[in-house]
């Protein structure tokens, strides 16, 4: 279970909002029965797409040595097969030659299944209940005119398979595949953007939603409730809808701790949904029911400057680190941290994004990766205050050609959370 939802499935996730018609609750509320599906015009990754996919790892597999890529259940078996498969103890994986067909291994009991997701060629080993699934894995190679040489890993592999492989045929050398999957994944497709836009903007309608349902002494669950119900009305996957009230604000994933909202409180939330397996991610900072105190307008504006100085930094050939070093900056030469020192910036300012909700292209210390086109990734530099409240503001951009571009355009100011 991730982490977000284990906070959800523990703590219900999520609430609140400022404004007066946050007393009506989220099953009169309006807006949501105006809601409608919002995916029917979207476009699905095409066969077309993955096949470019494919081409592309055999070509880097190629330039560095690999003989081939295994690749368990999981995002990256999707990315580039379109199979998703529960990762059970039973190991079904797929093999990608550095040279010809793709073909899978999988339990003989599940043939008839995985054969339905595949085209009549495909390739498929299957292995009875009292047979070694490895010795498969080991043949589906050989077969594949693999002799020896090196066995990329993807990093989801299990190691039961990873050892299982490596016990059953010891003259290959697996070796980690990350120089395959990391480049191809983390440049994105116009498709792929494209479905990243769209789980943005149900988020965001989603969210205003949740601001809506809330009400003097309700709890985090409100919110998190409308904003599931509202994901799904609108035809995306519900990923996640944290929020937490006042002190417990300052926790970046949250606290534990029973909140009820009353005015005046800090309420920080973070949301997100899929569309087609493709993430939206987006925090927004309020105050509920009252002015903002000084206090509290002074560290909104404090983060919302050090969210535009990461914008300002994420250009085509910087290094991902200056993203995080000029959002820091602004932070610290304010008088918090330094480093990660609290109260302050606890955390990376950004973290990559795409089939999944936080994977490579991280805005961190160190992180000498190359900003180029097509790269997606969050800019949220968090302000946590211990004993006061925390303001996060964040955004994902996506690098085209000309520079960063916003998925969801930055919050107008603390009593507008979107334009």
């Amino acid at each position: 279970m991730k982490r977000r939802n284990f906070l959800n499935a523990s703590a219900l996730g999520a609430g609140a909002v400022f404004l007066s018609s946050c007393e009506t609750g989220a099953g009169s509320d309006p807006s949501m029965d105006g809601l409608k599906s919002l995916v029917d015009d979207i476009q699905p990754i095409t066969d077309e797409e993955r096949a470019a996919r494919i081409s592309k790892a055999q070509k880097l597999m190629q330039e560095q040595g690999i003989s081939a890529l295994l690749l368990d259940a999981g995002t990256s078996l999707k990315y580039f097969t379109g199979i998703s498969w529960w990762p059970s103890e039973r190991p079904m994986v797929a093999l990608i030659p550095a040279k010809g067909a793709l073909s899978f291994i999988c339990p003989g009991f599940e043939e008839n299944r995985l054969r339905e997701m595949l085209s009549e060629s495909t390739k498929v080993y299957a292995w009875q209940e009292d047979e070694s699934p490895y010795l498969k894995i080991a043949e589906a190679i050989e077969k594949a005119g693999i002799s020896n040489g090196k066995i990329g890993i993807e990093e989801r592999v299990r190691f039961f398979i990873f050892n299982g492989v490596k016990e059953a045929a010891p003259h290959l050398d697996l070796v980690s595949g990350d120089g395959i999957t990391i480049p191809c994944r983390m440049i994105k497709s116009v498709s792929e953007i494209l479905l990243m836009q769209k789980a943005t903007e149900i988020t965001t309608a989603a969210i205003k939603v949740g601001f809506k349902a809330l009400k003097e002494g309700c709890t985090p669950a409100t919110f998190s409730e409308a904003v599931a119900a509202a994901h799904a009305k609108m035809g995306a996957s519900h990923a996640f809808a944290s929020c937490n009230f006042g002190e417990a604000s300052a926790f970046p994933h949250g606290s534990g701790k029973p909140q009820i909202l009353k005015k005046g409180d800090v309420v920080l939330v973070d949301c997100g949904c899929t569309v087609e397996g493709y993430n939206a991610d987006i925090s927004r900072t309020i105050v509920f029911g009252a002015s903002p105190t000084a206090r509290q307008q002074e560290i909104w504006d404090l983060e919302k400057k050090a969210q535009a100085a990461g914008f300002a930094a994420a250009q085509i050939g910087n290094k991902l680190h200056e993203v995080d070093d000029a959002a820091r900056k602004v932070i610290i030469d304010a008088g918090f941290g330094p480093e990660y020192q609290l109260p302050g910036l606890p955390h990376r300012t950004g973290h990559g994004i795409g089939m999944d909700g936080h994977e490579w292209g991280n805005a961190v210390k160190g992180n000498e990766t190359i900003i180029k086109a097509g790269m997606c990734f969050s800019i949220e530099p968090t302000i946590a205050i211990m004993g006061e409240f925390g303001v996060r503001l964040e955004d994902c951009v996506f690098m085209s050609d000309a520079g960063p571009k916003w998925f969801s355009k930055p919050s107008p100011s603390i009593l507008e959370p979107f334009d």
